[in-house]
């Protein structure tokens, strides 16, 4: 979803995983498998039951339960799958937002992981050989509730649920959300063209220009920096394609490879070796689209996965575990958010396409789930399926004829996509609900709602025209990404990431000047004007409610939250620039982007959905933080004292 380097650089051969086994062929005894369909929403969900449109989570009401789920604040994935994981509210987990910020620089940062060089290296003339491994941190807190169950003997199975990189070790698991591409990123794609093209308005990816030569085009995949090389040094893989407009067909040749794509075709896997120096070297996986020929050339490529056959980076655990399911059924996304929302955005793909790549995503997540409910025999399995969370976010347009990309023609084809999307989760669960046994638990949950994001709003900008933020250049009338023209000796309050905003603390900040005994007043004062803001364009209330940081969360990690946490209402939510640190000249603005659904509003707007074919107790409440300690409950298992939810299974 944002695309922030994370620099991998020089560790990429010397990850070393721990090698285990968890018990694949257990006697068969208590079983609780976990399906984690990423933003389901409640009402959604009830309508479509309701219609006899999925019939499958009908079944599974009728016999258990069915719930809403209240999710976390902010309602953003990374933190509410945090809190599934662990029992534990964000002031223990860590999590706050998909971004966290340093305050010695006001600088973003991803906040689910990241990985440092090795601290000790050996140079001889141009090289640089490291001595040490690099080290890879999860900044998800607290113990998740598989690794309790591993601890005590229990065979355990967790399948890309997000903020688990590098993942447990533990039986067996599969790393997910938070998981980088070979560059570091969350996902950076190559596209390929001869078309001109504004660089300087691409975020997401990575655009070489080409030139077409007797029908040849020559350009080349760019990698990870050599880690074995002084400085940075770019390793290439050079590429050539040889173009039959006639038929629009190519053919494209790499290192010994060589595939045919016509236009509108995806390719197979295509493994990419990045040689470091003699007998070292990487390997990555890439998939290509053919997007034009004429009249213009345009080639898509994905970001460079980690190869699951050959992963230069913890993927599974064990290690061999990824090269285990690569080989039963072929490779598979391994970057942790593997849809290219942010192609289609940017229209490097199109709807079409993009629909043909979920698709892909989808029956490898499908295939590898498989792999593991066909020998479930006691134990915990969880796999989490993404489908349903970027789909709402791009075609959410389709769907709401408020929206301002709505188009009337188009929501004729692709307005059934969310609803198809909903039918195929159900199809997933049918195929469990016809061969689960009495002997097991089965709990099916979201981790939030979804929303129309129609317009947005620009929280910074706020912050100027109420004296709350000063900036350097007042000339200037804005600030862009990173604060790069906020004058901080005399700014009070400042927004970062996608709900959180902070003040600027004496002592906390580098140049922080809020002293502590104005900080309650500064918040209260803050929540009171943002609650009563209003679109300047047409009257309507923008925030639904403020959060206090110090009041939502409780923890050792409390203070590493913002200091308030805006809730919008429906149809608005922060802005892409105030998620980098950008003031712009206007207060709001429509969304005019694909990513035309959202969540990151008012958590009480957007809970999530909890099924069970076991009662659902009355009154309870069920939030997230109940997901651990009720699976626990399931294996007689007391929860860990710092989780506080509580057992909602009858």
């Amino acid at each position: 979803m944002f695309n922030k380097k994370m620099i991998i650089g020089v560790f990429l051969l010397f990850i070393m995983v721990v090698s285990g086994c968890g018990q694949r062929n257990a006697e068969p005894g208590k079983k609780v498998l976990i399906l984690g369909f990423d933003g389901m929403d409640l009402e959604r969900t009830k309508v479509m039951m309701d219609a006899g449109e999925l019939p499958n989570f009908a079944k599974l009401r009728d016999m258990g339960g069915f719930s809403p789920l209240a999710t976390t604040i902010p309602p953003q994935s990374p933190v509410a799958w945090a809190t599934f994981s662990t029992g534990l509210n964000p002031g223990e987990h860590n999590i706050f937002d998909f971004l966290r910020r340093d305050p010695d620089t006001y600088f973003p940062a991803l906040s689910m992981a990241d990985v440092k060089e090795p601290k000790r290296k050996l140079g001889i003339g141009r090289w640089s050989i490291p001595l040490s491994s690099p080290e890879i941190k999860n900044f998800r807190e607290g113990v998740p509730f598989w690794k309790v169950l591993s601890d005590h003997g229990i065979p355990v199975s967790v399948l890309r649920v997000p903020v688990n990189f590098p993942p447990d070790e533990c039986g067996h698991q599969l790393s997910g959300m938070g998981t980088p591409d070979m560059l570091g990123t969350m996902g950076t794609f190559s596209f390929f063209t001869n078309r001109p093209v504004d660089k300087t308005t691409e975020t997401g990816g990575r655009i070489q220009e080409v030139e077409i030569r007797n029908n040849t085009v020559e350009a080349g995949i760019e990698g990870p920096n050599n880690p074995y090389k002084k400085g940075e040094v770019k390793l290439t893989v050079p590429f050539k394609v040889y173009m039959d407009p006639a038929s629009e067909t190519i053919e494209l040749r790499l290192q010994d490879q060589s595939l045919f794509l016509k236009r509108g075709d995806w390719s197979r896997w295509v493994k990419v070796r990045f040689e470091f120096m003699p007998m070292m070297n990487a390997t990555g996986i890439v998939r290509f689209y053919l997007k034009e020929i004429e009249p213009y050339f345009e080639l898509y490529m994905s970001p460079i996965n980690i190869d699951p056959k050959n992963p230069a980076l913890p993927v599974s655990y064990p290690s061999g575990y990824s090269k285990e399911l690569a080989k039963e059924g072929g490779p598979f996304y391994t970057q942790g958010i593997a849809e290219d929302t942010w192609a289609l955005n940017q229209k490097r793909l199109d709807d079409e396409s993009f629909l043909k790549q979920s698709e892909i995503v989808f029956e490898e997540t499908l295939r590898n789930f498989h792999h593991e409910w066909r020998d479930f025999h006691s134990g915990l399995l969880i796999s989490y399926f993404s489908s349903t969370d970027p789909l709402q976010h791009m075609f959410y347009r389709y769907t709401d004829p408020e929206c301002p990309g709505y188009d009337a023609e188009k929501a004729k084809r692709y307005g059934s996509v969310i609803p198809d999307t909903y039918k195929k989760m159900d199809r997933v669960l049918g195929e469990v609900l016809s061969a689960m046994d009495k002997d097991m638990t089965l709990i099916v949950v979201s981790d939030h709602g979804f929303a129309p994001f129609r317009r947005a709003v620009h929280v910074n900008r706020w912050l100027v025209e109420k004296g709350y933020m000063v900036l350097k250049g007042p000339s200037l009338q804005e600030s862009g990404e990173f604060f790069d023209n906020v004058d901080w000796e005399k700014t009070r309050a400042y927004a970062i990431g996608l709900n959180g905003i902070y003040l600027n603390m004496a002592g906390r900040e580098k140049n922080g000047i809020v002293q502590q005994e104005e900080a309650d007043a500064l918040k209260a004062e803050l929540i009171r004007g943002l609650e009563a803001v209003v679109d300047p364009d047409n009257g309507k209330k923008m925030v639904n409610k403020v959060y206090r940081g110090d009041q939502a969360y409780s923890g050792q990690y409390a203070g590493n939250a913002p200091d308030l946490v805006v809730g919008y209402t429906r149809g608005y939510r922060g802005s892409w620039q105030t998620a980098l640190g950008a003031a712009p000249k206007v207060l709001v603005e429509d969304n005019l982007k694909a990513w035309s659904g959202d969540h990151c509003i008012d958590p009480a707007l957007v809970p999530g959905i909890l099924l069970s074919n076991k009662k659902i107790m009355n009154k309870t409440n069920p939030s997230l933080m109940d997901i651990a300690p009720t699976v626990l409950n399931e294996f007689h298992m007391a929860p860990l004292p710092a989780m506080t939810g509580k057992d909602v299974l009858e």
